[in-house]
C-alpha cells in the first residue's frame, strides 16, 4: 500500500478549511503542522499563485481581527485564577495572582496589536499630526502673485 504524504494539490474545499481555521485565530504555522494539511511553503506558494486563495486568505485574516477583538473582552472579563489560596498558616485566605494578571495583560495586548494590524481602520490606533511653526506658533504663509506680461498683437 502506497503511503500518502501531505496534500500539495490545491482544492477549493481544502482552501475553505484552511481559511476557516485562519479566521478562527489559528496561525498558518499551526495549520501547516497538521499531517493532513499542506506545508507552510505550499501555502505561501498558493498565496502567490492562486488569486482566489489569496483573496479568501485576506478575508479570513480580516475576520480573524474581529475574533481577536472579541477575545480581548473575554480575557478582560474573566477573573478566573486572579486570586489564589494563600498557604501561609499565619496569613490564611487568598492573595492576588499577579503572574496570571500579567499574562492576561500580555494576551490582551497581543490581540489588540494584531487586530490593529489586520484591520487598521477598525482596530488601529488613530494617528494625527499637527504641524506648527517655531515654538508651536502658526505657520506663516506668503501669497505670491505672478504677473505675466500680456501678449501684443502683431
Amino acid at each position: 500500500m502506497a503511503e500518502t504524504g501531505r496534500p500539495s494539490l490545491y482544492t477549493p474545499e481544502l482552501a475553505d478549511t484552511i481559511c476557516e481555521r485562519l479566521a478562527g485565530g489559528e496561525s498558518m504555522r499551526s495549520i501547516s503542522r497538521d499531517d493532513d494539511m499542506p506545508a507552510m511553503s505550499t501555502l505561501f506558494k498558493w498565496l502567490r499563485e492562486i488569486e482566489s486563495f489569496s483573496e479568501q486568505y485576506a478575508r479570513a485574516k480580516e475576520e480573524c481581527a474581529d475574533m481577536y477583538a472579541e477575545d480581548v473582552i473575554e480575557i478582560a472579563d474573566n477573573a478566573t485564577n486572579d486570586w489564589m489560596e494563600n498557604n501561609d498558616p499565619d496569613n490564611p485566605g487568598f492573595k492576588l495572582n499577579g503572574e496570571h494578571i500579567q499574562r492576561s495583560r500580555v494576551r490582551i495586548d497581543a490581540r489588540k496589536w494584531i487586530a490593529g494590524k489586520l484591520k487598521p481602520k477598525k482596530y488601529g490606533e488613530k494617528v494625527s499630526q499637527e504641524i506648527s511653526g517655531p515654538d508651536g506658533s502658526p505657520i506663516h504663509t506668503v501669497e505670491r502673485v505672478i504677473v505675466r506680461p500680456e501678449k501684443k498683437d502683431s
